[in-house]
């Protein structure tokens, strides 16, 4: 009589557990290349990205400069300007130093548009024909911008408002200013309201290096407020162009270079170069490197003559 055998025997356990092992050993290995590589795309993605940002954060504000922005600092890693962060027309003059605007929002046109909203901190720029000087722009320092109903800030009657307006209950803007309006500010008379920052490479409290923005007081010598990081990391700061990580340079309409100590109204256009590498070594090319990438831009000022 054959005995009955159930389970499976010392030897069959063994190589069952020495499958398993491999099999183990070969998911487990699979799983360490793939988070390597996933973790590489990433750190090189990054890479990218933050070469990407610097040149997308500055490109619009730097291109959007006219002869009404002064350009107060040109340094190799820092640049300090006015920037447009909105514009709107004159409807009517209320008084020496306020002036109504019409609404954002308008059922016939869009007169008031603000990327950011105007604060005592910045300034309105007012372009007349009449005023003297190649400039033509009048400015002041702003006291504030408050919400007013358009019977008070823009009625219907000047033409940048209409009934429908009124009716569906939109505001206009009253636009208090430290300083009286000349003679030449006149219903019409295009506005705008521009903000001084500085942007920067800097070096953060992790050690990084990172581009970042200061807001400065508008009139007067450069005070500037706490930066606050927009970007990075970048390569650290280098007094050697082809090293460091953000680098300015500046040239003319000809394409003469700038230095720091020239007048910024024969600036034509800034190049912008961003550097910057991954935090821990990726495989490339088959070689485990830190990996780097940088980018180029060059920015022409907008409404700049020869």
């Amino acid at each position: 009589m054959i005995p009955d055998r159930r389970g499976i025997s010392f030897a069959e356990l063994i190589v069952v557990l020495a499958m398993l092992g491999l099999i183990g050993s070969m998911i487990g290995s699979t799983m360490v290349r793939q988070q390597r590589f996933y973790r590489g795309a990433t750190e090189l993605l990054a890479v990218r990205e933050h070469v990407r940002d610097a040149m997308e954060l500055l490109s619009t504000d730097i291109r959007g400069l006219s002869s009404a922005d002064t350009v107060r600092l040109m340094a190799d890693s820092a640049i300090e300007f006015f920037a447009s962060i909105g514009s709107s027309v004159v409807c009517q003059n209320m008084s020496a130093g306020e002036v109504g605007l019409p609404p954002a929002r308008s059922s016939a046109n869009t007169l008031s548009a603000f990327l950011a909203q105007p604060d005592t901190g910045d300034l309105a720029v007012f372009y007349g024909d009449s005023i003297e000087g190649s400039a033509r722009w009048e400015r002041h320092r702003i006291v504030g911008l408050a919400s007013r109903s358009l019977a008070t800030s823009c009625p219907a009657s000047y033409g940048f408002s209409d009934q429908s307006d009124l009716d569906a209950g939109r505001n206009g803007y009253l636009l208090s200013l430290a300083t009286p309006l000349s003679a030449a500010v006149k219903p019409g008379t295009p506005v705008r309201f521009i903000r001084r920052g500085r942007y920067s490479l800097y070096r953060g409290a992790d050690g990084e290096w990172y581009l970042g923005y200061r807001r400065c007081n508008a009139l007067g010598a450069s005070v500037c407020g706490a930066i606050q990081p927009l970007s990075g990391p970048y390569r650290a700061y280098s007094s050697n162009q082809r090293a460091t990580g953000f680098l300015l340079e500046y040239f003319d309409s000809a394409g003469g270079r700038l230095d720091p100590a020239s007048p910024p109204f024969v600036l034509a256009r800034v190049d912008i170069t961003a550097r910057s590498e991954s935090s821990q070594r990726i495989l490339v090319e088959g070689r485990a490197k830190a990996y780097s990438d940088s980018a180029t831009i060059s920015i022409a000022l907008r409404n700049r003559t020869p």
